[in-house]
Order: C-alpha cells, then structure tokens, then sequence
C-alpha cells in the first residue's frame, strides 16, 4: 500500500489537479484494497484506522470526501459522522458509509448520523469510485459557488457596502463580513450569531413567513446625519429550514452634502445643517431635538435661509436644495 500523506504536508497537497479522499477503517486489508484502486484512479489518499485520528485528519486536511466503516472499536463511524457534521469546519464534507449491516435501522442511522451514502461490505471499488464521483461532483459545484459568493461579498465590502446572512430557521447571524462586524458592533451593539432586533424583526415581518413576491421595503436608520439601510439581496439555499437570507448594508453619512450646500449658498454651518433636515422633511421641532436647539433658534435660522436663496416656503428652499444636491451628489437620498 502506498504511504498515506504525513500530517505535516496536509497544507502542501495539490487540490486544484486532486481530490483528497480519507479512508477511514480499523481493517488494513479494507485500506490497502481502497487506497490502491483510489491511487490508481488520480486521488489523492489519506488514511485513518480510529475516530479519534479521523477527526483529527479531517480537521487538518479537510478532505473533499470521507469514506467511513460503520462499526470500529472505540468510537464508531456513527459518532464520527456526527462530529463531523457537528462542526462547521467539516459538516459540508460527504461522508460515504462502509458497512456490512444491511438491516433497515442500521442504514437509516448511518443517514441520520449525516451519511451522504452508503455502500456495502465487501467493498467493490468500482462501485465505491461511481459512488464518490456523483458526491465530489456535487462538493465541486458547492465550493465553487461558496467561492464566488465570497468573491462577491468582499467586493461588496470594498464599495461600501457590507453583507450578512441570517438563517430562516432561527433567525442566527450566520456569516458577516468585516465591514457588517463593524457596522453592527457601531448601530446596534451586536455580534454574531445575534442578529439585531429590529433587523430580525423586519426581515420575520416580511419575508420569514414565506417567499416574498417582490423585493420588501428597505429598512433604515439614522443617527445624525448617518444613515443605514439594509435590504434583502437574495435567499441562500433550499434547505427544510428556508437555507439563509442574504442582507446587504450600507452606510452613508451625508456631511458632505451638508458641506456642499453651506458652499453653494453661502451658509453658515448650523443653517446648513437646518436645510439639511428640511430637505429631510423635517418640522422645526423636529429639527431643534435633533440639534439640540430650540424651536424658535430653528425658524431664525430657516428665516435668514429663505432669504439667501431668495425663496420664501420651505418647500421651494428643499426643492432648490435638492436640484443643487442632485448635481453635486447625485446618490443622496432625500
């Protein structure tokens, strides 16, 4: 039998030309059988001859496939197969059975323990290889898309824009990326695998009783003239439990469209930060609370407005404002 890949060449193995196969079995003949037809056939092999040291193989190499017999001395493929899936490291990993037991309940516990498939002893390697590369062709298919979906939420980050996935099923936040780790901690005060109150509160509302027929309304948030918007992007997976819900963020201050229109207008700071709100719809009190002034500073500060854009409403001081912003800031959001 060729030698098995020691433990400390796990990082330099060649995934991209080969795809890794743990063997699992207390029987070195059943390894030896297994290994060779494998081998011939351009895998590349690890073998295991206990659980303990199944775990610890597929930690370090996470193999692409397990091939796994069912009754071992000490901790049996059924624990194995239940650590493993137990793991989020290693629970995308197929996990094919090997067995002798034939019986109903033992095939329907090595299903239940996370088997992908079973196959039965004595081994027939042919059928073990047609078996394997149904599985693999799947994981294939499965790293590649992860492998894209990251590739694209990264991008989202590098814009501005950071992502999270929730899951239907209880509402965990299952994947952020570093920019939505920030803007959680900074918004809400949260960190995974809680998702925010009125995030999960919105998205249950709209889309967690069942498939939305059109995209929900996106919520939003302010703090001063920060805001975050969060929308539905698209749902992940079809599994029983609904797979995940991904959400996109964004945050956008809009000091710099206050700086534009105290500029544009020749304004003082607070009043530009007054027509901001205006802009915003915005009632005077509304205004005062926000700045920490009073409603009648407010209107002193909307009267010597009006008079430097030569308007005489609010409604034609937002409306002049905005075609300005509209120019100059052409993503702001009234």
């Amino acid at each position: 039998m060729t030698p098995s890949v020691p433990p400390s060449a796990f990082d330099a193995l060649d995934r991209a030309n080969s795809d890794l196969v743990l063997i699992v079995d207390d029987v070195p003949d059943n390894l030896a059988l297994l290994h060779d037809a494998l081998d011939e056939s351009g895998y590349t092999v690890l073998v295991a001859t206990s659980g303990e040291s199944a775990l610890a193989r597929a930690a370090q190499a996470r193999p692409d496939i397990v091939l796994l017999d069912a009754i071992m001395p000490g901790m049996d493929g059924f624990e194995v197969a239940r650590r493993l899936k137990a793991d989020p490291a290693t629970r995308h990993i197929p996990i094919v059975f090997m067995t002798g037991l034939t019986e109903t309940e033992h095939l329907v516990a090595a299903l239940g323990a996370g088997a992908t498939d079973y196959v039965t002893k004595p081994i027939k390697p042919k059928e073990v290889l047609a078996r394997m590369n149904v599985h693999l062709q799947g994981a294939r298919q499965a790293r590649q898309e992860a492998s894209q979906a990251g590739q694209a939420r990264n991008a989202l980050d590098a814009f501005g824009y950071a992502s999270i996935t929730v899951r239907a099923g209880d509402g965990r936040l299952m994947w952020q990326t570093p920019l939505a780790r920030e803007l959680l901690d900074r918004w809400f005060g949260t960190a995974a695998p809680v998702t925010p109150g009125p995030v999960l509160d919105w998205l249950r509302g709209h889309v967690m009783d069942g498939p939305p027929t059109i995209e929900p309304p996106r919520l939003a948030f302010e703090q001063g003239a920060s805001r975050l918007t969060v929308r539905l992007h698209r749902q992940i997976g079809d599994s029983e439990e609904g797979g995940d819900w991904l959400l996109v963020m964004r945050e956008v201050s809009d000091a710099a469209v206050i700086e534009a229109m105290r500029l544009s207008f020749a304004l003082t700071a607070r009043e530009a930060e007054v027509l901001y709100w205006v802009v915003k719809g915005k009632i005077n009190r509304d205004i005062a609370d926000i700045l920490g002034s009073s409603p009648a500073t407010v209107k002193k500060h909307l009267e010597r407005i009006l008079a430097k854009l030569g308007v005489e409403t609010r409604t034609a001081a937002a409306g002049m404002a905005m075609n300005r912003i509209a120019q100059l800031h052409p993503q702001f959001e009234g």
